[in-house]
């Protein structure tokens, strides 16, 4: 080979890989990156969870017929209530197993449509409620890599449909409402009655609801901040008073299923602080009358605007900002550096058996510590319609597992606009893409789970490729959530203080800080931790606060 034919081919292999690489960021400049995980998991993902063993809990429900996966060593589930089947050999729920990219069958007797869940302080799944036989069920699932569902029969006091669930500082878990069920109980129960909770039918409405899956967040006070319909109260569980009624979301239009728009509590800073506040962030819905409409053939556009506020301020008020993309059935689920990533759902339409049109593919990032007006920037889209029955949950390795979409009452997977989606996908933020390699810190001690206790000081050592940024490093702790129907339950994020970051050796730092003081603050049970530098999280390593 002569000088200049090696030189052209050096020249012609510097292009093609400057051609890669530029391709490659520009996946992540432009917001993230779309992998297809699984082509099929044999059921659509109504409902995620993921737990401390890095496994995802999906099911769906059980009474449309056969899925497309079978059970196990020839099992089969015999329900004679059944509407559909009474002898099924076909699973409805999987456990997703994320470092193996690998599958596998889970036995579920009775009817999860629509159910709520949390993770008990010991890392097993909570699951309640359901349709038909499945409706005062609680139902467990320990984490052991080889379990199964276990079922209590009338593990609740009244039937909970479309219900939501909360932890409480105690370590018990609330359940909330559920179709025409206007009270709450507790699981483990802890009464002989269901208590009443009038708010919920005085923001019930006859024709559509509007009051189902009500948001349910955890105040820094030990209140429950509650949203349904177009309004919101902090509750006392514990006494059953109402202790503040908030104004009304701006317009009066509504949030809640299915109207649905999505909520999170945003994230918890400055825990050291006498005084916490605390702020809640409601996206999308759809505008008042567009359930008769949808029903009537006429898809109204989606609301295009999110609601902000301070739920501990003394005269709190709702601030309005209007998102770049309009939105019904999107998921809210909080990065590990804080940011908000909303993601799936539609952009006409409401809830429900194909109702929803115009499948919103372009997830929106939200930057809540940006100045108002410059908090909002659309990513990348997926390939992947995902509708009414999707669901989305944050991995620990900072990318979002993306689930579901089946707005037909049985699996449809052709003839249909949006067909039955049996793929599994993840979001790639574009923190974690290439040209942020030299900023992402990785954790070296804690070298894996530990257990903690409220208020320790805890010592977190970490590495960075390139140069560190003192004043750009935060240490984060991540509740999992449980996701569906547009509404991760549970979903906590907080901002550790008291941090002091030094150099130890080459490239490896020590930071110190304040683990929370109270389960009011953060709920016994697990988190995922993150160092996060210049906005760029580590890989989560799990923690047990208790």
């Amino acid at each position: 080979m002569n000088s200049t034919t090696f030189f052209l081919s050096c020249l012609l292999w510097h292009l093609i890989f400057i051609a890669g690489l530029h391709r490659k960021n520009l996946a992540y400049a432009a917001g993230g990156q779309w992998v297809v995980l699984q082509k099929s998991i044999g059921i659509t993902a109504m409902h995620m969870q993921l737990l401390h063993n890095d496994r995802v809990v999906i099911y769906d429900r059980t009474d449309f017929g056969k899925s497309n996966i079978s059970l196990p060593n020839g099992k089969c589930r015999n329900d004679p209530t059944d509407l559909a089947l009474k002898v099924d050999c076909t699973a409805h729920s999987v456990e997703y197993d994320v470092l193996a990219n690998s599958v596998r069958p889970l036995f579920i007797q009775t009817n999860t449509w629509c159910s709520s869940g949390s993770v008990a302080p010991d890392g097993h799944l909570i699951q309640t409620g359901g349709s038909n036989d499945g409706a005062r069920k609680v139902r467990t699932f320990q984490p052991c890599g080889i379990c199964d569902w276990v079922e209590i029969a009338n593990g609740l006091l009244a039937p909970r449909w479309y219900a939501t669930n909360q932890l409480l500082p105690d370590g018990r878990v609330i359940v909330i409402g559920g179709r025409s069920q206007f009270s709450y109980e507790f699981v483990p129960k802890s009464t002989t009655a269901v208590v009443s909770l009038p708010f919920l039918q005085q923001t019930n409405d006859p024709n559509q609801e509007n009051n189902l899956y009500p948001f349910v967040h955890l105040n820094v006070d030990g209140n429950l901040f509650i949203y349904a319909n177009n309004r919101a109260i902090l509750f006392d569980y514990t006494k059953s008073v109402v202790v503040r009624t908030y104004p009304s979301f701006p317009g009066g239009d509504p949030r809640n299923y299915p109207s649905t728009g999505s909520s999170v509590l945003l994230p918890l800073n400055n825990l050291g602080q006498p005084t916490l506040e605390a702020e809640v962030l409601i996206c999308g819905g759809a505008p008042r009358g567009s359930y008769a409409q949808a029903n009537s053939g006429k898809f109204l556009p989606a609301l295009n605007t999110c609601g902000r506020i301070k739920i501990t301020d003394t005269l709190p008020s709702w601030t309005v900002e209007k998102m770049p993309l309009a939105r019904i059935m999107g998921d809210m689920i909080l990065l590990p550096n804080g940011d908000v990533l909303i993601i799936n759902g539609a952009a006409a339409g409401v809830a429900g058996w194909e109702l929803g049109r115009n499948a919103v593919q372009s997830p929106v990032l939200y930057r809540p510590n940006n100045a108002l007006g410059s908090r909002f920037e659309v990513q990348n889209a997926s390939s992947i319609p995902r509708v009414y029955h999707s669901s989305a949950v944050l991995l620990r390795d900072g990318r979002i597992l993306v689930g579901g979409s089946d707005p037909h009452s049985t699996y449809r997977f052709t003839g249909v606009l949006y067909p039955t989606e049996l793929r599994l996908e993840a979001f790639s933020p574009a923190y974690l893409g290439p040209e942020f390699s030299n900023l992402r810190p990785k954790i070296i001690l804690p070298f894996s789970q530990i257990k903690v206790i409220y208020g320790q000081i805890l010592v977190v050592r970490f590495s960075v490729p390139g140069a560190l940024s003192k004043n750009g490093v935060a240490v984060t702790m991540v509740a999992p959530s449980f996701a569906t129907h547009s509404f991760s339950m549970n979903q906590r994020l907080l901002v550790l203080g008291g941090s002091t970051t030094r150099l130890v050796s080459r490239s490896v730092y020590q930071t110190t800080v304040s683990l929370p003081k109270s389960g009011i603050i953060a709920p016994p049970g697990y988190y995922l931790l993150f160092v996060v530098h210049q906005n760029v999280p580590s890989v989560g390593i799990w923690v047990q606060i208790q």
